[in-house]
This record gives C-alpha cells, sequence and structure tokens, in this order.
C-alpha cells in the first residue's frame, strides 16, 4: 500500500491521528499550507494582554458570545478578535473548521492533523477563552429538519458559483459536490452545539459563502442573533451587519436615520476629493484600492476612440459573475447573464442609440465566463452602433459616463455614480442603492422594457433633478464614509496592523476612544447611526 492508502484507512480509524500526533508529529516542525505561525507567535502575548483588562470589565454588559471561522488566515483573525471580546468581558467561544483550501479535497488523517495543530497553536487563549473546534462536536443525530438541508443547497450552489464564476449550474461539478459535503458537516455539527449553548450572539465573517454562511445561516435558523463583516475600502475599517449578510450592504438604517439630512460643505468637498482621486485613478487618504487602471482623458477622447456620432448614448456596466456583490442579487431576471443577453438583442434592433458595454475591468483577473463571451453568444456579429469596451481596454470609465445619456447596471457601484451626475439609471438587480429614490428600479421584465422604451423616446425628460441628484449624494456620502465602522485589524494586514496596534493598544484608553463602539456592536448592541 502507498502512503496515501495508509493515511486513509488510519484517518478512519479512532485516536490513530491523535497518538501520531503525540509521538511524532508535535516533535517536529510543521510544514504545510495550513499555517498559523503568525497568531502562533502572538497570541500568548495578547491573551495576557487582554486578560489585564478583562477584570475591569463591566459584569452587567457581558454576554455569552460564539465566533465562528474556518481557513488557517479567518482562523488566525478570529483569534485576535476572539481575544479582544474576552478582554472587554464576554464569555467567548472561538469555533472552528481547519481548513486551508475551501476548493481542495483534504483526506481524514491530514484534516484531523490540522485540528490538532490548530488546537496546540490556540492552546494559550484556552485561560481566557474556550476554544472549540466543530470537528469534535458529535452531534447526536446527523439528520437535519429540511429547511436547513435546503441551507446545505443553496450555500454550496453559492459557492460553486462563486469558486466557478458562473450562474449557471448543475450541481454534478466536482466542487458542489466537495462543498455541499463540508457544509453539511458544518450544518449537523453547528446546530448541535448552538442549540445545546444558545450563545447570545453568533459572529462570522462574510456570512454569504462556504462553512462561515451555513453557521450564519443555521443560526439564524435557531433564532440566534447574529453579526456578520467584512473589510470595506478603507483602511482601518470594517464593514458590520446584524441578523443580515454583510455583503448585501443593508443601508436601510443608515439611510432612514440620516438620508434626509443635507450634507455640509465640508462632507461636500470630503466627498468630491474621494470622487476625483477615483476618476484620475489615483488612492485617496484611508482608502486602500484605485477604481480605475487609466487616468482621465475626458468624454472627448471616448468619442473619438469608440467613434461616436451625435446619437444618444447608453452605457450598460456590468459585474464579474460570481462576485459576492452578485450571488442571489436578480430582481426579474433568473441571471445576470440572462438580463444582459435580453438587454443586447433589444438594442441590436435601435439603432437610432449608441450602446456602450463596459465590461468589469475585474475580469482580467478571474477566469469564469466572461461577459465578452455572453455578448459575443448573444450577438454573434456585433452591431456597429453597439461598443463593447473589454477589461482590460485602457479607457477610463469616467470618461464614458461625461459621453452617457442612460445607464444600465445590474449591482455595480458605477449606477450610484452616474446618478450623482444627473443620468438616469436603471437597476436591474438588487444593489444596496436600488429604491433609494434617484434610480428607476423596474421588477418585471414588462415593466423593464416599457421603462427602457418611454425612455428612449425622451431621454431629456428624465434626466435627475437636482433633488434626486442631491439624494444620490447624500447616500454615497453615507456609504462611503459612514457605512463601515473604525477597526484596529484588516485581515489581508494582519500581522502590520496588529504591530502597530496590539492588544494592549487596542483595549486600552485611546483603542477605547477609537473602536470601542465598534466592539460593542460586535457583540450585538443594536446598530445606531
Amino acid at each position: 500500500m502507498n502512503k496515501q492508502t495508509i493515511k486513509k484507512i488510519l484517518g478512519k480509524l479512532p485516536f490513530t491521528v491523535d497518538l501520531y500526533w503525540q509521538l511524532v508529529q508535535r516533535h517536529k516542525p510543521w510544514k504545510a499550507h495550513y499555517n498559523l505561525d503568525f497568531i502562533d507567535s502572538v497570541l500568548l502575548d495578547a491573551v495576557q494582554q487582554a486578560a489585564s483588562f478583562s477584570t475591569s470589565a463591566s459584569p452587567n454588559q457581558n454576554k455569552n458570545i460564539f465566533v465562528f471561522s474556518t481557513l488557517h488566515y479567518w482562523i488566525e483573525y478570529a483569534a485576535l478578535l476572539s481575544a479582544a471580546l474576552a478582554g472587554k468581558g464576554h464569555d467567548v467561544t472561538m469555533s472552528f473548521l481547519p481548513y486551508a483550501s475551501w476548493t481542495k479535497p483534504i483526506d481524514d488523517f491530514d484534516l484531523r492533523r490540522q485540528n490538532l495543530y490548530t488546537r496546540q497553536v490556540l492552546k494559550p487563549a484556552n485561560s481566557l477563552l474556550r476554544v472549540q473546534s466543530l470537528l469534535d462536536v458529535r452531534p447526536i443525530s446527523r439528520s437535519l429538519p429540511q429547511p436547513i438541508l435546503d441551507i446545505v443547497e443553496e450555500v454550496s450552489t453559492f459557492d460553486t458559483q462563486y469558486t466557478l464564476q458562473v450562474e449557471d449550474i448543475t450541481k454534478e461539478e466536482d466542487i458542489y459536490k466537495l462543498r455541499y459535503e463540508r457544509n453539511l458537516l458544518a450544518a449537523q455539527n453547528s446546530r448541535a452545539w448552538l442549540a445545546a449553548h444558545k450563545p447570545d450572539v453568533v459572529i462570522v465573517p462574510n456570512g454569504t459563502i462556504q462553512e462561515m454562511g451555513i453557521v450564519y445561516r443555521v443560526a439564524q435558523y435557531l433564532n440566534i442573533p447574529t453579526v456578520t463583516f467584512e473589510f470595506s475600502d478603507q483602511r482601518e475599517h470594517i464593514w458590520l451587519a446584524q441578523n443580515s449578510e454583510i455583503m448585501r450592504h443593508d443601508t436601510s438604517g443608515l439611510w432612514t436615520a440620516k438620508g434626509e439630512k443635507p450634507l455640509d460643505d465640508a462632507q461636500l468637498q470630503r466627498l468630491q476629493e474621494l470622487f476625483s482621486a477615483r476618476e484620475d485613478a489615483r488612492t485617496w487618504k484611508n482608502f486602500a484600492r484605485k477604481w480605475q487602471d487609466t487616468p482621465s482623458e475626458g468624454g472627448a477622447a471616448v468619442r473619438e476612440k469608440l467613434m461616436l456620432d451625435d446619437r444618444p448614448v447608453i452605457l450598460l456596466a456590468t459585474n464579474v459573475l460570481g462576485d459576492s456583490l452578485t450571488l442571489d442579487r436578480q430582481t426579474f431576471s433568473k441571471t445576470m447573464a440572462e438580463w444582459i443577453e435580453k438587454t443586447v438583442l433589444f438594442f441590436a434592433e435601435r439603432d437610432d442609440i449608441q450602446l456602450i458595454i463596459r465590461v468589469h475591468p475585474g475580469e482580467v483577473l478571474v477566469h469564469g465566463t466572461s461577459m465578452v463571451d455572453v455578448v459575443n453568444n448573444t450577438l454573434g456579429e456585433i452591431p456597429p452602433h453597439i461598443h463593447m469596451v473589454e477589461p482590460e481596454e485602457k479607457l477610463n470609465t469616467y470618461d464614458i459616463l461625461e459621453v452617457t445619456d442612460l445607464g444600465l447596471v445590474y449591482t455595480t457601484t458605477v449606477g450610484l455614480e452616474m446618478a450623482m451626475r444627473g443620468i438616469p439609471v436603471v437597476v436591474a438587480g438588487k444593489t444596496h442603492y436600488r429604491g433609494k429614490g434617484f434610480t428607476y428600479d423596474p421588477s418585471s421584465w414588462e415593466t423593464y422594457f416599457d421603462k427602457l422604451n418611454a425612455m428612449l423616446e425622451g431621454l431629456d425628460a428624465y434626466r435627475l433633478t437636482d433633488e434626486q441628484i442631491e439624494l444620490a449624494w447624500r447616500y454615497a456620502y453615507l456609504f462611503f464614509f459612514e457605512f463601515s465602522k473604525p477597526f484596529p485589524w484588516h485581515l489581508l494586514d494582519l500581522k502590520k496592523d496588529y504591530k502597530s496596534r496590539p492588544m494592549s493598544f487596542v483595549l486600552g484608553k485611546d483603542g477605547r476612544e477609537r473602536y470601542g463602539q465598534t466592539f460593542e456592536y460586535i457583540a450585538g448592541k443594536p446598530l445606531e447611526w
């Protein structure tokens, strides 16, 4: 028998991996892609620092908190988050599933070995909080009610779409079968643990995909309050959602609280500076990314490059397929691709206008279905009045906006930015700025095409009013500057961030002033805007 066969057999036998770990593995350096070296190097000190603050925390506000993560980089992050929450006096259970990859199979032997390794690395935290591997949970029964089985199927579908970057799947894909198996295990074990212990709040990253999406939905099924989080475009900031998936960007509470308040001069200037940087392909202050690769050249350059004439210009701005901002965001179309297919067929018959299809520049980094292929397969030969700007083309999207008379979007933020310029925008997907008073939001194919036909009869009449433009600016300010909350550590810069802002600083006076309210929201205190 070869090594893999032996590991497969031993992985199924009780205590064999534990015995191997005690006799062999724990005496050897750990060498694997699944690596917790960073948290191993700082956890003991972080726990000691957090413990020195936990004794002074108010016992009246303590909560029983369950923090879950998977994948080694998220586990490292969750360990620091859990220690900080415990340092604030909460009763914390940090739970995990020890996977290195959500796409690659792993045999039971190596999975159990990674489980023991993780427990060893996290051992210093035991003095401050509980460490619970979901792999170690043994449900009395593995049967699940149908609503949770539906959850497993839904999240496995999202995982497959996210991984393959396609929308139409058959459920016969190898990745779907892998994801279903792992998600089923996560559902069985998290349901058993959460039902038995009933924490006050469950905290998970993302909450849409992978085992984290499963734990979020299982907690919701059990009526346990949840908090999901992800990282915003700003350094030292985080997005938070309570009882919602954070990547759905539910801004309704913020909009209700502050949407009616006009922006003051300082706020307007701040927003103008941000968007000037976005247009010119520059980073700005603590925003960590550029939105364009090509500096602005102006609308005249676009007209020359695309050979546009005086006919009205319609801009269809696409998303990247499989991006978490497009998963389950359909309103009247089955998929985003179907919306694009029917839209370009509609405009293929309208040579009285010019259609620009701006394929998302992010497609240069992906391997799934390209909207270029969707358009080409739909139209065959592209008519001369339709212009496709492919992802790698050096054309600034904001220059295209200068010549645009009408925008069509699924969920991309370009729709919000068009509204800020007074351009009428038709929104086809469930995006956070839909229904805020400055976009057109059809809910069926019939109303969608009726609206397009009406608008094309007289586009000038549909230009946004001053009041609608102001609404769009208000919304943009709130989304970009107030929807995210201050937080000390970012997943991608965790080592550097923790060195700059260690546990003693985060839990100390300055850290409490800067991040204290955010930690309260993470612990389940209702968000206040």
